[in-house]
């Protein structure tokens, strides 16, 4: 697969997936066999995982509105640089929610297989977001 097909497909989960929250074609984008990397760790999750984690995120960002930045491309990976916006609504990681619109920056790295997403993991920049979104608080 080309380079530049892999980051196409990237284009196409954001927007027919991430933005909308319809996962009626999530298998097209996701290997049977999908894992999240954090801290180090590989961690299997499969479709049902990729699935949940999408709820997950929209549950908690209903009108989330991911936007892809920049993007590199070597081989059987991509690297993409994107913002996100949406509405604090719901519980998330014992944050309560605030009802105000966040925007953060973040990277995802991404590995692919037969056309696929088999891998991924990334980092966002929540910190000063969630503080003037007045989800954490600063100690005095």
């Amino acid at each position: 697969m080309e380079e530049a097909d892999n980051k196409k497909i990237i284009r196409r989960y954001v927007e027919e997936i991430e933005n909308t929250g319809d996962l009626s074609n999530i298998r097209d984008f996701i290997a049977e066999d999908y894992v999240e990397v954090y801290e180090g760790e590989r961690y299997q999750m499969g479709i049902k995982g990729a699935i949940d984690h999408v709820l997950g995120v929209r549950r908690v960002f209903p009108d989330l509105k991911l936007t892809i930045e920049n993007q590199v491309s070597e081989g059987d990976w991509v690297v993409t640089v994107y913002s996100v916006t949406g509405t604090f609504v719901d519980k998330w990681f014992d944050m309560k929610p605030t009802g105000e619109k966040i925007t953060f920056t973040g990277v995802n790295v991404d590995r692919f297989r037969n056309g696929k997403i088999a891998e991924h993991g990334g980092a966002a920049n929540l910190l000063d977001p969630l503080l003037k979104a007045g989800v954490i608080l600063k100690k005095e």
